[in-house]
């Protein structure tokens, strides 16, 4: 099997594993309905185990664009892959929403809010603000990318990494998560995405495409971020790309904040 077969295949795993327990919880009439957020979290975190166990030993299962970048930010991936392993993430992904959305035929009809079908497909915010959204996914990959490193770095019982791995992304779903559905991965996001848009989902409403850009650009930085910074900080290789990236993250929080205290100061006045 090619790099490319093994990223397209661990994704769509990783997204109908994903996408189906999201499916399960939130559309109506199926016998997981409202069985909660840590389900979700747990689900998504047993998806990632089983793409990792599916395909990790032909191309290192990255299954996320911002993984990818991220190393290859350190010169732990070459650069000329890169292209290669994001087209193959987003079209594993895509075909992945394309199956969860076939699995649950007879139950988007049922459910009337296209918030909540959209959902099973993509993330989005429980507060809609552009900046804090942005950074809320740059913390989250820049976690998970630290976690990878660290993973990395220590030696496990031959075959427990992915375990471990799908622990992480569990963490993160849990502790950081519920701000904008921890997307953390542009493909895991996008391809669904698209695949919500062309399918003939009954009741659909909107995709959403003002938001898309947020999970995309946010773990693409966040993870660049947390790559560069575990090599400045636990290997001592301070970049130039480190610093650069550095201001970039310093600006887009001053952005949020700043966007949080104008609106702050905007619901005062009007009371």
């Amino acid at each position: 099997m090619s790099e490319f077969l093994a990223e397209l295949i661990g994704t769509m795993i990783l997204i109908i594993f994903g996408g189906g327990v999201v499916g399960g919880v939130v559309l109506k009439r199926t016998k997981a309905e409202g069985a909660g957020w840590i389900v979700i979290t747990i689900g998504w975190g047993l998806a990632v185990t089983m793409g990792v166990y599916a395909v990790g030993s032909i191309s290192g299962a990255h299954l996320n664009p911002a993984v990818t970048l991220g190393f290859a930010a350190i010169g732990e991936f070459p650069w000329e892959k890169v292209p290669l392993y994001m087209t193959a993430q987003v079209i594993g992904g895509f075909i992945g929403g394309v199956i969860v959305f076939f699995q649950y035929l007879p139950h988007w009809k049922e459910t009337k809010n296209s918030g909540d079908q959209l959902a099973v497909f993509s993330t989005a915010p429980a507060i809609r603000s552009t900046f804090s959204n942005l950074v809320s996914e740059m913390i989250g990959t820049f976690v998970l990318i630290m976690g990878l490193l660290f993973i990395g770095a220590n030696e496990f019982t031959e075959g427990l990494n992915p375990v471990i791995v799908g622990l992480l992304i569990t963490a993160i779903g849990l502790s950081l998560g519920a701000t904008t559905g921890y997307a953390i991965n542009p493909a895991r996001d996008l391809g669904p995405r698209i695949a919500h848009a062309i399918l003939p989902i009954i009741g659909k409403g909107s995709s959403d495409w003002g938001y898309a850009w947020i999970p995309i650009v946010g773990p693409l930085l966040g993870g660049t971020y947390g790559a560069l910074f575990y090599k400045a900080i636990f290997k001592g290789d301070y970049t130039a790309a480190f610093w650069i990236v550095s201001v970039i993250v310093i600006l887009v929080l001053i952005a949020a904040l700043s966007a949080e205290l104008k609106k702050k100061n905007i619901s005062e006045e009007a009371v």
